[in-house]
């Protein structure tokens, strides 16, 4: 499980993202980022900015469209939230970003070392991995 801290929850944050952030398509997987230092005048008003661009806040999307069964899109939610987990742990990602990751079709197929490649290969392609 992510850190409270690094879970990207609060409605104002998604909209931020989904407007002004870029996508970088996978082959299962699709990276929704927003580089906080380059939205600064997106930021909201009650916020500090010098504090606010230095987060690092994730978020995981696996939609009906996947699977109708819960238990299958829960399970590639889990092994998903932990490939990210680990590189967060490991400070390998670095602060400054939103970042949201959306399954697509094909996507239950995978195992967890699939999983955990598309991430690393998304993130380094985003440019936000060490």
């Amino acid at each position: 499980m992510l850190n409270k801290l690094n879970r990207l929850a609060k409605v104002r944050d998604f909209n931020l993202l989904l407007k002004h952030g870029r996508f970088i398509n996978g082959s299962f997987l699709t990276l929704k980022m927003l580089k906080l230092a380059e939205a600064v005048k997106y930021f909201p008003p009650k916020e500090n900015p010098d504090e606010f661009k230095k987060q690092l806040k994730i978020a995981f999307s696996v939609g009906l469209k996947i699977s109708k069964s819960a238990v299958k899109r829960n399970r590639f939610r889990r092994q998903l939230r932990e490939s990210v987990r680990l590189l967060v742990k490991k400070s390998r990602l670095q602060p400054g970003w939103y970042l949201l990751f959306v399954a697509k079709a094909g996507c239950l197929e995978k195992n967890y070392a699939e999983i955990s490649q598309e991430t690393e290969l998304l993130l380094r392609r985003s440019g936000c991995l060490n």
